[in-house]
């Protein structure tokens, strides 16, 4: 004889467990795919002897059109969308970078994470004559890549690659480089550092009233101390911006936090 309260409730918990799993499956999918990827990378780095930066630089090189930004782009996203996924911002949150750049209308930008020149690409295509535009890069191999695709996108005299760690750069911004305030700053590098990284822009100074700071993946891998810092320390008005992972049907976002002054 069946025990119906004792299938019931197995079967209950059996629904419970099941749908735990899949909250938890699907917030660490992008996860799985991205470490996916990046271990098939390092395998084929060891087995063609150059890094997958290389390859995006040489398909840029070998299938871009000099001096057009655009379709420097376009190559990098059709590479990284069809043959090796990498972390740029992409081309659909690029749109949403590509619009608060307008917005902005920015005379002084900063981008933290320069790795191959995506966006500084993408940004300085839109840029008005005379904006000055700093990127900082930690890793030299990813610097000499972005100088190289910056180059032969023809804006090299627009971009100022500096290299080395945000918490050394920053700080020197006002009397190294002669910058008064940041119109603009995009956040794309280590997430552990978005949020120390805005603090020390504000304690720098190097923020006006009107000052915009837009942080990617801030889903994916994810920026949570970042995001609690903007919404919650009154010194912010935020507005997030969902889209994808860049090259992926996996759930991003953007955090665009607008200094109060």
């Amino acid at each position: 004889m069946v025990d119906v309260p004792t299938v019931v409730l197995s079967s209950a918990g059996t629904l419970c467990i099941a749908a735990l799993f899949f909250t938890i499956y699907n917030r660490r999918r992008a996860h799985i795919k991205m470490a996916l990827s990046l271990s098939y990378q390092a395998i084929k780095n060891i087995l063609l002897c150059q890094t997958k930066e290389q390859r995006i630089l040489d398909f840029v090189l070998k299938n871009a059109v000099r001096g057009d930004p655009q379709s420097v782009i376009d190559n990098i996203d059709k590479y990284c969308s069809q043959r090796e996924w990498s972390m740029n911002v992409g081309n659909e949150k690029g749109i949403i970078l590509d619009n608060v750049v307008k917005e902005s209308n920015p005379s002084t930008i900063l981008e933290l994470g320069t790795y191959c020149g995506y966006s500084a690409v993408r940004i300085c295509r839109l840029l008005k004559p005379g904006v000055r535009f700093f990127t900082v890069e930690f890793n030299p191999a990813y610097a000499a890549v972005a100088k190289q695709i910056i180059e032969f996108a023809g804006l090299i005299d627009k971009v100022q690659v500096l290299e080395g760690s945000t918490g050394d750069i920053i700080p020197q911004l006002k009397k190294k480089y002669e910058v008064d305030t940041l119109d603009f700053v995009f956040v794309d590098h280590w997430k552990d550092k978005y949020k120390p990284d805005t603090q020390l822009l504000e304690k720098c100074n190097l923020l006006r009233k009107g000052s915009v700071v837009l942080a990617d993946n801030v889903i994916v891998p994810g920026a949570p101390d970042f995001l609690e810092y903007v919404r919650n320390c009154g010194k912010y008005d935020c507005t997030n911006f969902p889209s994808f992972l860049e090259y992926m049907d996996e759930k991003d976002a953007l955090e665009k936090a607008v200094f109060r002054g």
